[in-house]
């Protein structure tokens, strides 16, 4: 009889909006890389990047096993587990399929630098064992944005890697933040990121707004001509962005907690009318809801 918990977390655990009814199963503790001066997610003392031991995740995956039935889908957290080498990701894998055998989907955040030491055929056999998704944080396709934050990373290797996981066979969801140009690169972040966002025709799109719960001073220090948009800016450059988009069927979402205007569809078949939702939007139309401040709070 077990008497821990069937899986244990060092908090807070982030999981992607999707996820919502997936097994977490925390593989490592934090980022890798933990640099964007935009990101609040992994800067407790506690969360300080670690892989966790092998021994220790197959032992979580027998207790849930032995108490958790049915499990559809399972989340490798925390923000990086391709951070992980090939060879770790296999085992893990491996022992999802023989402990939890009614999974059919594995999913995790995945950083574009961390693909690089990764060949397709590594990601093909990783998707035949089971890795069937992976979320992207591109953020923009805006290179001189992308340095302002300190993402480590450009639209160019940000599309490698995704045209990677696609030629892996496994699905990819971006994520583009709006607002995360400021008031003065706003045109420039929506057009570039719409950008990227063509060229490698993810399977998923979505989009959240910049949001702070604790302090922007990190963002100021390396983008000091930032300036948070207004609600009608942040609308506006997501108007752009969707004017921009060119794909042949993604599906998008904009139903992050920290977005005013909650968009769905499937892209560009649903083009028209989420350009005319946010028309209506800008227009103040009544029959479009914008959450309140209070309302975004994550």
């Amino acid at each position: 009889m077990f008497t821990s918990p069937p899986v244990e977390y060092i908090e807070p655990v982030f999981r992607p909006p999707s996820e919502a009814n997936s097994l977490i199963l925390q593989v490592t503790n934090g980022c890798s890389w933990n640099e964007c001066t935009f990101c609040e997610m992994y800067t407790a003392p506690q969360k300080k990047f670690r892989p966790k031991a092998q021994h220790d995740i197959e032992d979580e995956l027998k207790r849930c096993s032995a108490v958790l039935g049915g499990v559809r889908r399972v989340f490798l957290a925390d923000g990086d587990a391709m951070a992980l080498s090939y060879k770790r990701l296999e085992s893990i894998l491996k022992a999802i399929r023989q402990y939890l055998p009614s999974v059919s989907r594995v999913s995790a955040y995945c950083l574009p630098r961390n693909l690089k030491n990764k060949s397709v055929d590594e990601l093909s056999e990783l998707n035949r064992l089971g890795l069937n998704l992976l979320y992207v944080g591109a953020e923009s396709g805006n290179n001189y944005v992308l340095g302002a934050v300190n993402k480590g990373e450009t639209l160019e290797s940000t599309s490698e890697a995704l045209i990677k996981i696609r030629q892996g066979g496994i699905k990819s969801s971006v994520m583009i933040i709006n607002g995360l140009g400021g008031v003065v690169h706003s045109e420039q972040h929506a057009i570039d990121s719409a950008r990227l966002v063509n060229e490698v025709q993810p399977d998923y799109l979505a989009t959240l707004v910049l949001y702070f719960q604790q302090s922007d001073k990190r963002l100021l220090e390396s983008f000091p001509d930032f300036r948070m948009p207004s609600q009608r800016q942040l609308i506006e450059e997501m108007k752009v962005f969707i004017s921009h988009l060119q794909l042949e069927r993604t599906i998008f979402r904009s139903d992050h907690a920290s977005n005013y205007l909650v968009l769905k569809g499937v892209l560009n078949k649903d083009k028209d009318k989420l350009l005319k939702m946010i028309d209506a939007a800008l227009q103040r139309d009544s029959s479009v809801f914008l959450r309140s401040e209070s309302a975004r709070g994550l």
